[in-house]
């Protein structure tokens, strides 16, 4: 691509793609995942690299942390950058779908970022769906769900927001709001938590939940079961912890958490 070329609006939802998943630290034209993607996007690791800074100018939770990113973002970074934050569910869904494109070769197949890069894995698919429109919706929300899972696990550095583990196979992207109530919430960041299985569990079914200073609060149906080591070490030692601070695009909405604590917290 020539030098200076402009980029184009697919080139930037991309763009804005990467930047959810990618720690801020990792903007580098070095890295393994920015060079692939910028290949693949026909532009240099270094423009690239400098397009997630731009758009980390744009990211308040940055300023607040005194990063500002690099000045120089285009109308066009700043107007996907609005329709993001408008439309979650629509851009995340198209954005991770233009990813995937990159990298998969067809809907069996699915690119996820990791410390080696971004890895192709197989997915292995339990029952074929009945027909194409099925079989578009099944991938649609697996892509969804990626892209949501990825993003919460970077904007939590990839630790459960209660107890800081930081083992990918025991975390969750868990919905503060239930995804089967709320489609229109369902790809939304503010709308997440990293937690870990158990936690994911406990949170799921009411037994903690968090309050507006975003402070674990458990519940009276969990205390009935105390005193137990387990549930003890897992809950009652972080009780009244505020989360980890997120590194990036926001914190959890306030009031998806003031419905969660009164529908379905156990008080």
């Amino acid at each position: 691509m020539a030098r200076g070329e402009k980029w184009t609006r697919e080139q930037l939802l991309v763009a804005m793609n990467l930047y959810c998943k990618l720690p801020f630290g990792q903007f580098d034209g070095k890295n393994h995942v920015v060079k692939q993607v910028a290949a693949k996007l026909g532009r240099t690791p270094s423009s690239l690299a400098m397009k997630l800074s731009n758009l980390a100018s744009l990211d308040p939770i940055q300023r607040a942390r005194g990063i500002k990113g690099l000045a120089g973002a285009s109308e066009l970074d700043r107007q996907i950058w609005k329709e993001f934050h408008e439309n979650w569910n629509a851009l995340g869904a198209y954005s991770e779908e233009l990813f995937q494109r990159l990298f998969a070769k067809d809907e069996k197949a699915e690119a996820e970022i990791s410390d080696k890069g971004v890895e192709v894995k197989r997915v292995r698919m339990l029952a074929q769906p009945a027909g194409p429109t099925e079989r578009t919706s099944v991938v649609k929300v697996r892509r969804s769900q990626q892209f949501f899972r990825q993003t919460i696990l970077n904007i939590y550095q990839h630790r459960c927001c209660v107890t800081g583990i930081a083992v990918p196979e025991l975390l969750v992207a868990s919905h503060i709001l239930p995804w089967s109530k709320f489609p229109e919430e369902r790809l939304n960041p503010q709308n997440g938590l990293c937690l870990s299985i158990i936690h994911d569990a406990a949170f799921d079914v009411g037994l903690i939940t968090f309050d507006d200073g975003l402070r674990l609060t458990l519940s009276k149906e969990l205390e009935r079961h105390f005193p137990n080591d387990a549930l003890e070490r897992n809950f009652e030692a972080y009780r009244g912890k505020r989360i980890l601070q997120t590194e990036k695009l926001s914190e959890p909405n306030r009031e998806f958490l003031a419905y969660h604590r009164g529908t379905l917290f156990r008080k």
